[in-house]
């Protein structure tokens, strides 16, 4: 069963996050920012994992919190569900075509946390998200997934279609990452360990 569930409570927010790595229901996700649970659904649906994620943020101030914090939540989650990493993968990479835009995101769930991020968003703003808050969250996950992740806009002009170019492409990849190879034995790795 690689399953994680983790309520995290700080005085910014109050998160309770449950994933299944190898099931696709349910997906519930309440954050109160309506952008941001859109695109963790996008997530969730081309990862084809389980997703619930409630959370009481601080959202009188701004959405911040909660979108880090959420990155923060998911990537412990990702990071205890996949457990040892015998025979999954490890590298996924995933080009997402979404009308005008193309994103690239390709990781390695090694271990090691970095983040590339190559995009520019015009747009500021979409609903109550703060489009700067896009990189804020991926940074979180990658570096709570402890994971490289690099992530790129190879075109596009619309915002709403660049940031869900970048979701839909990092839960395919993530989705190839995890994936149990049968043909790997042990840990892809000749460190042997992850």
């Amino acid at each position: 069963m690689r399953t994680a569930t983790l309520k995290r409570e700080t005085a910014e927010t109050k998160i309770e996050l449950s994933l299944d790595l190898d099931h696709q229901e349910p997906v519930t996700i309440q954050t109160g920012v309506g952008f941001f649970d859109h695109m963790l659904i996008l997530f969730a649906r081309h990862s084809r994992i389980s997703l619930e994620v409630k959370v009481e943020g601080d959202l009188d101030v701004d959405s911040h919190h909660t979108v880090e914090d959420v990155g923060i939540v998911l990537g412990q989650c990702i990071r205890e569900a996949i457990g040892d990493k015998a025979g999954i993968n490890r590298y996924g990479t995933s080009f997402v075509p979404m009308d005008e835009s193309l994103g690239m995101a390709s990781l390695d769930v090694s271990g090691r946390s970095y983040l590339v991020f190559d995009a520019i968003f015009d747009n500021p703003k979409l609903g109550d998200f703060d489009t700067e808050l896009t990189e804020e969250f991926f940074q979180a996950l990658a570096f709570n997934t402890q994971m490289n992740l690099h992530l790129k806009i190879l075109h596009g002009k619309n915002t709403h279609h660049k940031i869900e170019a970048l979701f839909k492409a990092t839960g395919r990849a993530l989705r190839e990452a995890i994936t149990i190879n049968p043909e790997i034995q042990g840990v892809n790795s000749t460190k042997g360990i992850l």
